[in-house]
Parts: C-alpha cells; structure tokens; sequence
C-alpha cells in the first residue's frame, strides 16, 4: 500500500468579503480617529472653536466610531431590525441614565458649594423652631 501525497497550493492573497469588510471598517476608525487627534491638537494651539462645540463633535465622532464597531464586529449590520432595535434601545436608555446621574452630580456638588460648612446660612434659608413646634 503507497501512500501519495499531493502539494496543495492555498490562494493566500484572496481575501473574501468579511476580511474586505473589516480592513474597510479598519480604515474608516483610522481616518476618523486621526481627524478626531488633528482636531484636539488644532484647538490646544489655536483654540479657535468654543470648547463645549469641540466636545459636541468629539461625541458625535464617538458615536459613529461605535456604529461602525457594533456594525462589523457584533454582526448587526446583517441582522433583523427587531433584534437590533431590541439591543440599541436599551443602550440608548443606558446612555441616558449616565447623563442623568452626571447631570445629577454636577447638581450636588453646585449644592454642596452653598452648603459648605462655616458658610453662614442665608435668611431665607433660617426656620423659626417655635412656628415649627406649633
């Protein structure tokens, strides 16, 4: 019994369709993320746009990079609409939530500034204890 073996040549150099996608979703990340640099590095030396404009587009770039991830490497750009509403509305709350307790936050620490300790209490802020008892 002769045991052949045939050399088998693999076309390494082909890429198929999900590897094309994923070296394109590489290269959009890349241009967005080099223009989001250029742009910190342009308004730390010229400070030519207000800064919460700045940080306005920073999050919108950040928001498309995340589509652009959870597109390719989640898979949901092929799936169902159903199945993706079910995953971005909960996201989209949970993002809500974050802003809600940053916002909430900011609020305590401006409250805590007027209610530091030694800080003397307004007039209005002063509660008659014998109205109160009665």
């Amino acid at each position: 019994m002769e045991h052949t073996h045939t050399a088998v040549v693999h076309d390494e150099h082909g890429h198929d369709a999900s590897t094309k996608s994923i070296w394109r979703t590489f290269w959009i990340l890349l241009a967005i993320t080099i223009f989001e640099v250029g742009l910190a590095f342009s308004f730390l030396e010229w400070h030519w746009m207000p800064r919460l404009f700045l940080n306005s587009i920073f999050v919108g770039l950040t928001i498309l990079k995340a589509f652009f991830i959870v597109a390719e490497f989640m898979h949901l750009r092929n799936e169902i609409r159903n199945l993706i509403m079910t995953i971005l509305i909960p996201l989209m709350l949970f993002v809500w939530f974050i802003i809600a307790f940053l916002a909430d936050g900011d609020s305590w620490k401006n409250m805590r500034k007027d209610l530091a300790p030694g800080k003397p209490v307004p007039p209005a802020m002063h509660v008659n204890t014998e109205e109160a008892h009665h």
